[in-house]
């Protein structure tokens, strides 16, 4: 089954997504994720106001299958955590570009986006896996 890729987002070859507004970035995993993921049932946010550095671990979900860490796209500051995930972390698997966000960063370099891929880029990469 083909992963869903929105356009007008950013992807990291680690499977998270970005999309930037202003000088916020809202951050999430991707359909790939989540589908490779399965059952999500506990997320591991990041703390409100912690640093976050480009592609380095933020938190960590945890599904029936695996642990796996999420990475920052972006180097900032956590603005804000998706804390409806402590009550329904499924809403990732359900809607992982909407309701399953997973943090929002305050962008402290916005270079960095130029370090990730297109929804082109990442569909050609995903064909790679």
């Amino acid at each position: 089954m083909a992963s869903i890729v929105p356009a007008g987002l950013k992807y990291s070859k680690e499977h998270e997504w970005v999309k930037v507004d202003g000088a916020v970035a809202t951050v999430g995993i991707t359909d790939h994720a989540q589908h490779a993921l399965g059952d999500i049932v506990f997320v591991d946010l990041p703390k409100k106001g912690a640093g976050a550095k480009f592609m380095k671990p933020i938190g960590v979900v945890d599904s029936v299958k695996a642990s796996s860490e999420i990475y920052s796209p972006l180097s900032g500051t956590i603005a804000e955590v998706n804390d409806a995930l402590a009550k329904t972390p499924e809403a990732i698997n359900t809607d992982c570009y909407g309701a399953g966000w997973i943090a929002k960063i305050t962008v402290g370099n916005a270079a960095e986006l130029n370090d990730l891929l297109d929804a082109d880029a990442y569909t050609a990469y995903l064909a790679t896996l």
